[in-house]
């Protein structure tokens, strides 16, 4: 079989792919200057992207999957199957105008629109009635109110950076995290299919895996079945007998939050020598 064609975003997506691959067991190494980098399987040929670009490039069918934020899949209309949304990087795509203009005020002129999402833009702007001219920037959106711009629509993950340029948000046009997508033709091949599922399979184990942590302990055999009914776990706890009948070592799988609660009701019933420790990956 050909390798498994997969685009990965460079910019502030890139991290968070990287260590996802990483803790899959797929270290990525990438060298200055380079655009393709070394996952270390001989099956995957990675290449880098911006994430503006990965949707198109996936629908035309040059690659077979790859990462990129919803948003820019929606800005570019882009035809590929969304496989797993990786709840990274999340951010709102929302509309933002100066602290002092109201609403009598966009609507009593032409308004001049900064954005890089131009399709998202013309969109939202048509159903909300504002007469408009998009400006299309190449980042920095921000800086263009108010001498360059009346509005802008742009990204945010907390709005603070929009608060501290002098900017409100005055409406919110889409939610977006980054997403594992892949082009139809892909799927529509039984082996790259399959090897896109097996990606999936380590990605969700990892993101799984991230969110538990194990618990071990010793149980008395006095306080066992009560112990064994407050405990939650993935299927069933792992119980073991301790040498010389003294009790039984359990063990558990369990969300991170649910720990607080969890140690000081295991103490109260008797257990003893509790450890907890992280997880690398969770496969039910």
């Amino acid at each position: 079989m050909n390798k498994l064609r997969i685009l990965i975003p460079k910019g502030r997506i890139f991290d968070n792919v990287s260590l996802l691959f990483a803790e899959a067991g797929f270290p990525i190494s990438l060298t200055d200057r380079t655009y393709r980098p070394d996952l270390g399987a001989d099956w995957i040929d990675a290449k880098i992207m911006k994430p503006q670009n990965v949707g198109e490039l996936l629908e035309l069918g040059s690659h077979d999957a790859g990462f990129t934020g919803i948003d820019w899949i929606r800005e570019s209309g882009a035809d590929v199957q969304e496989i797993l949304d990786l709840g990274f990087d999340k951010v709102k795509i929302v509309a933002a105008v100066p602290q002092d203009y109201d609403e009598t005020k966009l609507r009593s002129k032409k308004l001049v629109v900064a954005t890089e999402y131009v399709n998202l833009a013309e969109a939202w702007l048509k159903s909300s009635g504002y007469q408009y001219r998009i400006l299309r920037t190449y980042g920095a959106t921000e800086v263009f109110p108010p001498d360059d711009a009346d509005m802008i629509i742009d990204n945010t993950s907390t709005g603070q950076t929009l608060k501290d340029n002098g900017l409100k948000i005055i409406g919110t046009l889409l939610e977006s995290s980054t997403r594992f997508v892949a082009s139809r033709s892909a799927l529509a091949d039984a082996e790259r299919k399959n090897r896109i599922e097996e990606l999936v399979m380590l990605f969700r184990a990892v993101l799984d895996g991230r969110e538990r942590v194990m618990l071990e302990m010793n149980v008395p055999e006095n306080c066992f079945d009560d112990v064994i009914r407050e405990l939650p776990a993935m299927r069933s706890p792992t119980v073991s007998p301790l040498f010389g009948d003294a009790g039984f070592a359990v063990k558990i799988a369990v969300k991170k939050h649910e720990v607080p609660d969890i140690i000081p009701k295991l103490k109260k019933l008797g257990v003893l020598d509790i450890v907890e420790y992280d997880l690398r990956k969770a496969i039910p």
